[in-house]
């Protein structure tokens, strides 16, 4: 998504929000088209989430909150983002110089470390089931 449809966003709270927005009106798009459509990004801000939750519905939106240890995050970086952002070349990286609002209430939770893979994929994969 940054590099085809959001190439002329940064970091900034309002390109932040910006990538966001699009991101929901593909995956709706996505969605209209009876596909069945996972993201997963960064969404720092609770106000963004929600608003993608009401742009998509809340009958087919699933918040999944994927709990990671900030260290966690930064050992895993294949492409070096939080090394820029502690060295200053990269300003408003989430967790670093910007921060990371934690959902209220997420329709589920998995811990990003310390949990099997496995475990937390089938986890996820059990909101796929159809809501009653």
């Amino acid at each position: 998504m940054r590099h085809a449809f959001n190439k002329d966003l940064g970091f900034t709270d309002a390109d932040r929000a910006e990538n966001i927005r699009r991101i929901a009106e593909v995956a709706k798009l996505m969605m209209e088209a009876r596909l069945i459509v996972l993201v997963a990004f960064i969404s720092p801000f609770r106000r963004e989430r929600e608003l993608a939750r009401e742009l998509i519905g809340k009958n087919n939106f699933s918040e999944v909150y994927v709990d990671t240890p900030l260290d966690t995050c930064e050992s895993r970086d294949p492409k070096g983002l939080y090394k820029k952002a502690r060295s200053g070349s990269l300003p408003n990286m989430t967790g670093i110089g910007s921060p990371y609002e934690r959902p209220l209430a997420p329709d589920i939770a998995v811990h990003g470390a310390g949990t099997p893979i496995e475990e937390s994929v089938k986890a996820i994969a059990s909101l796929l089931l159809p809501k009653g």
